[in-house]
């Protein structure tokens, strides 16, 4: 007890440094060199959130990409009337990053659980930096992990949150690419997502107009500076390629000849991504039967190591593939890795790993060295090839750990033997009957 009072209480230290690090830069205490990363909150979200009052979506606004639940981080700081918008903001996302910590330290004293999760989310998000706190995407991650933390005992919250995410930035649907398709809690998992998916749909098109403007907004942009796409034009730009870097829907991307065929290769990688996944669900079989660190095999339950492993595998994929890699999803990729390190059972520790590693590498991509990868520079450009490959990387490493362990005919992680001694004791029963 006392081990484990001294390690939850090494975390909150840990975790309490660094934020107030983060909290430095955020408020221009100490300024990192690069471009002001809180401008998103002070003008865009601001901006939104002034059209959001008025009682519609911003319909005239490009830079509006966002399912309609996104409408509620953005409005969350007028609970906080007596602070300035970008001060409200920072507090709440202070007060979310510490209940997922809170989260992660509490699963991680469950049997089959560990704490390295814990010091996985500590980390993710201090090596991201400031970003962190200047956009609402810790607040998306930290409800995926609840969602999977809750889908093996409570898949009907699970199932809530995971629609609730999924309208929050969409990503958090594939938190589903693991889910058993039968079994006792299939169907109130699935259900769950859809039903409560429906409802908040419904709501927010009878709120306010625009609701799902943000559908056509994401369909129209193109290869933003930081993808693994746009390392192809960078290079091209060296050889003489005439394009150019522009503000463009709502990022830096690169415009000119060529780069819709770099658009839609990166779509086509997307597809093989997705295509992948399909071939391993139909391949991996109904894996959800399977018993799993001594689970219940008859009930067919969600196992909690292949549910958080599919996700992060999943959203690993989609994002290293994306058109557009912002800073800000690499906490996606950081909270899922935390998931997967706090389950014992996940094989997806090397991955996570690699993510970790990707996510300091971005901070100094952006904003410490951005000027140089928009000039496409040799710094810029190497940080890129070197923060995109820990991407590719974990993507293969990822892939190949969740086929090994959900192969066809192959249970979901080998099911503990007996020991010796148990095996005794059963031996006697028996022989005594």
């Amino acid at each position: 007890m006392t081990g484990t009072g001294s390690g939850t209480a090494a975390a909150w230290t840990a975790w309490a440094a660094t934020r107030a690090l983060l909290l430095l830069c955020v408020f221009r205490v100490l300024v990192l060199p690069g471009p002001d990363v809180t401008t998103d909150v002070s003008e865009i979200y601001h901006g939104w959130s002034e059209v959001l009052r008025s009682g519609t979506f911003p319909l005239d606004d490009v830079t509006w990409q966002y399912p309609p639940a996104a409408a509620l981080p953005v409005l969350a700081p007028g609970l906080l009337p007596f602070l300035s918008y970008p001060t409200a903001f920072t507090v709440l996302v202070l007060a979310v990053d510490a209940a997922a910590l809170a989260l992660f330290l509490r699963v991680g004293r469950a049997p089959g659980h560990r704490r390295t999760g814990a010091w996985a989310w500590i980390a993710g998000v201090a090596l991201l930096g400031p970003t962190a706190y200047a956009r609402y995407d810790l607040m998306v991650a930290a409800v995926a992990a609840a969602a999977l933390f809750a889908a093996a005992r409570r898949p009907r919250t699970a199932g809530a949150l995971i629609a609730l995410g999924a309208l929050l930035k969409v990503w958090p649907v594939l938190l589903l690419t693991g889910a058993p398709l039968r079994g006792r809690r299939a169907p109130a998992l699935w259900g769950s997502a859809a039903g409560w998916a429906a409802g908040l749909i419904l709501a927010a098109v009878v709120a306010a107009p625009g609701a799902l403007s943000f559908l056509t907004f994401q369909r129209d942009r193109g290869t933003e500076v930081e993808s693994l796409g746009a390392l192809v034009l960078h290079l091209a730009r060296h050889a003489g390629w005439p394009g150019e870097v522009q503000l463009h829907y709502g990022s830096l991307e690169f415009l000119g000849p060529g780069v819709p065929l770099v658009s839609a290769l990166s779509l086509a990688l997307t597809g093989a991504a997705l295509a992948w996944l399909v071939h391993w669900r139909l391949r991996a079989g109904p894996f959800g039967e399977r018993a799993e660190c001594g689970e219940r095999r008859e009930h067919g339950e969600p196992a909690p190591a292949t549910l958080c492993d599919a996700a992060f595998t999943a959203v690993l994929l989609f994002t290293t593939t994306s058109r557009v890699i912002s800073p800000q999803y690499l906490l996606w990729l950081a909270g899922l890795a935390a998931v997967c390190l706090t389950v014992r059972a996940s094989r997806q520790g090397p991955p996570a790993v690699l993510v970790l590693l990707a996510t300091g590498v971005t901070q100094l991509e952006f904003p410490v060295s951005f000027a140089d990868v928009v000039a496409s520079d040799a710094r810029g450009i190497a940080l890129l090839v070197l923060r995109n490959g820990l991407l590719v990387a974990a993507c293969l490493v990822a892939c190949r750990r969740l086929r090994a362990r959900t192969g066809p005919g192959r249970p979901a992680v080998p099911v503990a033997r007996p020991s010796l001694s148990s095996a005794r004791g059963a031996h006697t029963r028996a022989t005594s009957r």
